[in-house]
Formats: C-alpha cells, structure tokens, sequence
C-alpha cells in the first residue's frame, strides 16, 4: 500500500478562526486545528501507513458492497460539534443516515467510528486529549491501535455519553456495533507482513456477499493480485 506524500506548507502565522483553518487547508494538508492554533502532523511511518492502509481496504470493501455508508481517511477533516478543535482521524467511517455530514472538505459533526492508529509521538493524544473530544462530540465507537505493543483497544458510547472499553470474544474476535456484521480478529493486526486485505474482507463478508466482493475487485486488482486473492480465499481459515 503506498502512502500519499504529506504536504508540509508552513501554517500562516498566529492563531486563525475555524473558518480561516478550513479555507487554508486543502485536501493535501496534513494538519489540525486546536484552540485557534494550526498543529501540523507530523509524518507515519511505514508500518502506520500499511495498517492504516489495510484497514481502509477492508472497511471499504465492506462497507461500500452493503452501502451502509462511507469510508474517509486522512486527510479528511471532523469539526465535531462544541469542540474547539478539528482533527483528521486515521479512518472514520460513517453511517448512511449521518452521510448529509459529509461536506466537501470535512466532516461536519461526529463520525459513528474513529479509527486512530497510534505512535509514540501521538499515543498521550489518541488516549488523552482526542479520546476526550471524541467522547464529548458524540463518537459513537473509537478503536486505539498500538503496533508497537500490539495493542488494540475498542470503545463503545454508553447511554450515559461515557466510553466504555469492549473487549474481543474469546477467539480473539471483536464485533463492532456501529456497522452491522462487521468483524476484527484482532491478531490480522499484527502479522507481518499484513494478510491481503481483499482477502479478509471476503472472510468477513461470508459467501453471501462474496460475488459483491468480487465484483468490485475484479476492476482494481491485476492478474498477480487476482491469483494472490484466490490463493488466499482457498486457504482453510479459522471459523470466526
């Protein structure tokens, strides 16, 4: 998976309105606005990037063969609502009947998932102050992913607008609440190098949506990443 190559254009010199942040930014700028100052991002590494990137694959297919709504990565910005800050998450995943927040360069209230995958540049952010904002504006689930300690954590909303820590089955499986039928093993995370992603978003589909699946791929992928998707999809897996 190649990463987009992060633009790295100065900021404009002290603090600027949310307004003034959204019209300077354009879909290339790798950045955030907190408290009237911009926060530029500082660039992934290699292995973020292929997480990140396997991640969006796998949703995506998921997600856009059963139209339950949209996929967007970073950069994509979210203004959540009361919040003096704007952040791009990793991934964020919207459900189809929030998608009229999907404006053209952001969005524009919470997203129904948050998907940071962390570093130790950022982890006392994605757990301390974004894991707050995201609380407080209404993100209905986030998932914290450390590669360095291959650790995955996975929050849920409550009724009393708290997060609330949900852990994977026994088989090591998590099921998220916010897209219908979607399932981690939370172990693909970590093996290197990543499994294909279009092969273990069949697996999550099931065969009842595996000609979907297919269907998509089959302008996408080329001859060697077809042969590589059968081989994989032949293999004998564990049941989930």
């Amino acid at each position: 998976m190649v990463a987009k190559e992060r633009e790295t254009t100065a900021p404009p010199a002290g603090k600027m309105t949310v307004e003034q942040f959204l019209g300077w930014a354009d879909e290339d700028t790798w950045a955030e606005w907190v408290n009237g100052e911009v926060i530029m991002v500082s660039p992934a590494s290699d292995r973020h990037q292929n997480l990140v990137g396997f991640l969006n694959t796998v949703l995506r297919l998921f997600v856009e063969s059963r139209a339950l709504g949209a996929i967007r990565s970073a950069p994509f910005a979210m203004h959540l609502p009361h919040i003096p800050s704007v952040r791009e998450p990793d991934l964020l995943f919207v459900r189809q009947e929030h998608v009229d927040r999907l404006k053209e360069n952001l969005l524009d209230g919470p997203a129904d998932l948050v998907i940071e995958v962390t570093s130790p540049s950022t982890i006392h952010i994605d757990r301390g102050t974004k894991y707050v904002e995201y609380e407080a504006g209404g993100v209905t689930e986030y998932w914290l992913i450390d590669p360095d300690r291959q650790q995955a954590e996975f929050y849920r909303l409550g009724a009393d607008r708290h997060y609330h820590l949900a852990l994977p089955d026994a088989a090591g499986i998590y099921r998220s609440e916010v897209i219908p039928d979607f399932w981690l093993r939370v172990d693909w995370l970590w093996q290197e190098p990543l499994p294909m992603a279009e092969a273990v978003a069949i697996e999550i589909g099931g065969v009842s949506h595996a000609r979907a699946l297919l269907q998509m791929m089959l302008h996408t992928l080329g001859p060697e990443e077809l042969q590589r998707l059968l081989d994989e999809i032949s293999r004998p897996r564990a049941r989930s």
